[in-house]
Order: structure tokens, then sequence, then C-alpha cells
């Protein structure tokens, strides 16, 4: 049974929301503030945690900033009511593997979380024969396992997401196809909630930094005005 830790200083919203992930058959934490989080976060390891944006004591951009500056790479959604896009990107440029806006439909919430731990999956799996094991995706210096979300550039393993992941599996899948920002959504995301797709800009930078890291002169993603992106064939 999958675990969630749903953290807002809204109890009547908290409450709602533990009542629809149960009936999902998934085993709920609850916190009301970001301090309580990451205890929770550190106590339980739940699976997934759903994040409010607006607490007190700690807000979820610091929580979300705290756990990827120490390395954790627990999936993360955040709940904003901040109707910005500012907003929005800078919580995926801290690491966020996805936001929600409020008010939203929980539906669409559920679907999220369940898109996420889908691709999250692979690395609680146990290693598979070597003739079952998924392929390893190469692209150039880029290397891929899907099965343990591990990359590799040019021989240095780069930390990354599971939504970062899956961008980057898109591109080498398609290397030299222009991606409209819209096609990316769909294939990182997994599921058809409709979202801003300039959002998709944030998570190229994120990509582009941690590559420039290992190579300063990285310019593999090539951005396609009035297009998309693509990963150029070398």
């Amino acid at each position: 049974m999958p675990q969630v830790l749903l953290v807002d200083d809204d109890r009547s919203l908290v409450d709602v929301l533990s009542m629809s992930f149960e009936d999902e058959g998934f085993d709920v934490a609850c916190a009301y503030d970001g301090d309580e989080a990451l205890v929770c976060i550190k106590n339980d390891r739940p699976d997934v945690v759903v994040c409010d944006v607006n607490m007190p004591k700690l807000d979820g951009f610091s929580v979300c900033r705290r756990l990827r500056e120490d390395g954790d790479d627990i999936p993360f959604i955040l709940l904003t009511s901040r109707d910005n896009e500012i907003d929005e990107a800078l919580g995926l440029e801290l690491g966020a593997d996805d936001y929600v806006a409020k008010p939203f439909n929980t539906r669409v919430l559920l679907a999220r979380v369940q898109a996420l731990l889908r691709r999250q999956a692979a690395r609680q799996q146990p290693a598979e024969a070597a003739d079952d094991a998924p392929e390893i995706v190469e692209c150039g210096a880029l290397r891929l396992d899907p099965e343990r979300l591990e990359v590799r550039f040019e021989g240095t393993e780069v930390t990354v997401t599971v939504t970062e992941f899956r961008m980057l599996e898109a591109f080498a899948r398609r290397a030299g196809i222009v991606l409209s920002r819209a096609r990316l959504l769909e294939l990182v995301r997994g599921d058809d909630s409709v979202v801003a797709d300039r959002i998709i800009d944030t998570y190229v930078r994120r990509l582009r930094r941690k590559l420039e890291e290992v190579d300063p002169g990285f310019d593999l993603i090539e951005t396609v005005i009035g297009a998309g992106y693509r990963w150029k064939k070398r």
C-alpha cells in the first residue's frame, strides 16, 4: 500500500484529501506545517509528498529546497493557490516533480500522484534477469537506465528527479526530432491534465544547468523558436 504525506495548514482540506486518497488505497499521513513535514519524511519515509506552498513556520518551497539540498529525491508535488506561473516555475526550479494549482479537482491530483508513483516504481523493483531487463537508452554521451532511473552523461552520474528523467528519455528516444512543449508535457507527465505548457521551459533550464555541471559547453538541448525543443544528433 503506497503512503502519501499530505501537508497543508488547512485541516479541512487535509481531511477531504485524506478520505479521497484512502478510498484509492493509499496509506495517508498528515502534517500541518513545513517543520512537521520534514520530521514525518525523516521518520516515516512516505512514497510521495503532496505539500502546500503557503504554510506557517516553513513554506512548501523551503521544504522542497531543504530536501533537494540534502540529496533527497523523494517524489514531491506542490499545491499552490497563487495564480502566477512564476511561483509554479520557482517550485520546479527548486526540484519539485510537479505542481497542482488551487482550486483543483481531487481526481486530477490523484491522477498526478499515481502517474508520478508509476514513474518512480522502477526504483523499488528488484533487478530483473539480464534477458528481461529494460533496454539501456543511449544517445551519444547520454546513457539512461530506465529500470533504476539513473542518468550518466560523459560517464558522470547526474542526479535527476523522476520528471527530469522522463524528459531526458523523451529527448534521447527522439534525437533530432523537434518536440513541442505540449508533446513534451504529454510524454513527461503521463496524464491528460491541462497545465501551462511554458512550465516545460523550467524543466529544460534545470536539465541544461545539471548537464552543464558535467560539460560547461553543453548545448545538446536546442531551442527551436516557435516550435519547441530537440536533442541534437552528433
